[in-house]
């Protein structure tokens, strides 16, 4: 791919923010599943009982981890390369849900999957390296392009 260091960096950072935030849509579920049948109110109706519900609460932390890796991926790499590896958590979560939560993921899910999948490596294998600045004036030329 040749990658730079950095871009490298933030291609594993937004990798790894992707399988935590797609597993913290799991756990946050399993959470609210075991307080709704520990309370028999849901959440949807009014209920606040996974609030102290210790899986709910592991879920939201796992979220906050994989938003602080993604955060931090955008210092290392450009948006173009990080931004496109964010729609892999909705990939992380759906084959999740299948295996865990026993939700069925249907042909044209999976189809789904598989195009994002795609469309993410394409964008990503094509993503420009980011041009260093080395002055204020390159940031003002820069900055007054206008396209």
């Amino acid at each position: 791919m040749g990658f730079s260091t950095d871009n490298l960096k933030g291609f594993v950072l937004a990798l790894l923010s992707s399988g935590f935030i797609g597993a913290s849509f799991i756990i946050k579920k399993k959470g609210l599943r075991r307080a709704a049948a520990a309370s028999g109110i849901r959440a949807g109706v009014g209920g606040y009982s996974y609030l102290l519900e210790p899986l709910w609460w592991a879920g939201m932390i796992t979220m906050i981890v994989g938003e602080v890796a993604n955060f931090i991926a955008y210092a290392f790499a450009p948006a173009v390369l990080v931004t496109p590896l964010g729609a892999l958590s909705i990939i992380v979560s759906a084959v999740l849900a299948h295996f865990i939560l026993k939700e069925k993921l249907h042909s044209l899910g999976i189809l789904g999957c598989v195009m994002c999948i795609a469309g993410s490596v394409v964008i990503v294998i094509h993503a420009p390296q980011e041009k260093e600045i080395s002055s204020v004036q390159e940031i003002w030329k820069l900055a007054m392009q206008t396209d």
